[in-house]
């Protein structure tokens, strides 16, 4: 991909200025040109950084002073995007989900391969200290043998804090699309590809109350299911059992559990770069749980360390934030929602090498 990577973002809602905390300034990548649907929003943002220039949409994707597209747009736009940059030559890496719908994320990946770019995905949180260390910790037989794992996010909503959380309940959203990435991707990590997947689901309210901003007060419409569950098989045999739910007001359980023949670890929020990573070994007694030391991740990551991973990858390795696990993790997904509306087992068509393991880096190493 080159040495002096050169980045346009578009779309500049609410997770653009995490990206640019971390990107701008960076000394392996540089922030070009930005672009959202919003000329005047575009326009601030790059009046804050020198050098940047605010383009449309379509003057970004075909700069040739940008490398890489960042596609930071709502989830029915990613797919728009990301052909758009590819039709240009460009590579592209994104927010999850790939694409608001399977065949649109399998049209990216072959639009890409024949035009011999590079497609990555986030998140890039599972790259952090908190799952890095869990999966070191299951890799070095701290549990035995893998058997079964549990995955649960509750949450009452993004209604509650999104000034505009509409495309939260339209295609693309929910809480499986927005945050079931989060967990599937640090599954895929800890246990590996998933082979079939049993699903149900529940959409129980047909509206949601918008509670902060401008539109405070006003009701959208619920267009998809705010309540998924299911069961995952994994192909190294163990199962997973996931909640993800806008449905809840909270919940005790440990985001990610994996549960194994000599113990049990507790990982931390998968939605965070970090955390403590804990083990409950068979027969500990009153020792019970001890707490891990960091001992694999990008130490003191923030959003946009999977971007930088992209970039290192340069065509040597396979980027860790891949379009391969993100098509991955979407099918498990989209799968699980099938699976709810025809009640069956269904088998995944897609499989995914596990992404390499991150060393433990230090922050001056990877910033």
């Amino acid at each position: 991909m080159g040495d002096a990577h050169r980045i346009g973002v578009v779309g500049l809602g609410v997770i653009s200025r995490a990206y640019l905390d971390t990107l701008v300034g960076h000394r392996a990548v540089r922030v070009t040109a930005v672009a959202d649907l919003d000329a005047s929003r575009s326009a601030a943002v790059a009046a804050e950084l020198p050098g940047v220039r605010a383009l449309s949409v379509e003057e970004l994707l075909s700069s040739p002073d940008v490398d890489t597209v960042l596609n930071l747009t709502v989830p029915a736009a990613h797919a728009q995007i990301a052909l758009g940059a590819i039709g240009h030559g460009k590579h592209v890496y994104g927010e999850k989900p790939l694409a608001a719908e399977l065949i649109d994320a399998r049209t990216v990946l072959d639009a890409a391969a024949k035009a011999a770019v590079g497609v990555g995905c986030a998140p890039d949180t599972v790259l952090g200290t908190g799952v890095q260390t869990a999966r070191a910790a299951v890799e070095s037989g701290a549990v035995g043998r893998p058997l079964f794992a549990s995955a649960a996010m509750v949450t009452p909503g993004h209604e509650r804090w999104h000034p505009h959380p509409d495309f939260y309940y339209t295609a693309g959203g929910g809480p499986l699309l927005d945050m079931g990435p989060y967990y599937l991707s640090s599954l895929v990590h800890l246990l590996g590809p998933v082979r079939a997947v049993i699903g149900a689901s529940s959409r129980l309210r047909p509206e949601r109350v918008i509670g902060s901003g401008p539109r405070t007060g006003e009701r959208i419409p619920v267009e998809v299911d705010s309540h998924v569950s299911g069961v995952l098989e994994h192909e190294g045999g163990a199962l997973t059992t996931i909640t993800t739910s806008f449905d809840g007001v909270a919940t005790t359980a440990a985001p990610i559990e994996v549960h194994g023949e000599r113990g049990t670890l507790s990982v931390p929020d998968p939605n965070n770069f970090d955390g403590e990573v804990q083990l409950l070994e068979l027969g500990a007694g009153e020792k019970g749980w001890r707490t891990l030391p960091p001992s694999a991740g990008y130490a003191g990551a923030a959003r946009g360390v999977g971007l930088l991973d992209f970039v290192a990858a340069d065509g040597r390795r396979a980027p860790r934030a891949s379009g391969e696990l993100a098509l991955h993790v979407l099918e498990t997904m989209t799968a699980l929602l099938r699976s709810s509306a025809e009640g069956r087992r269904i088998e995944l068509t897609t499989s995914v090498e596990r992404p390499a393991p991150v060393p433990l880096t230090p922050p001056q190493e990877w910033r």
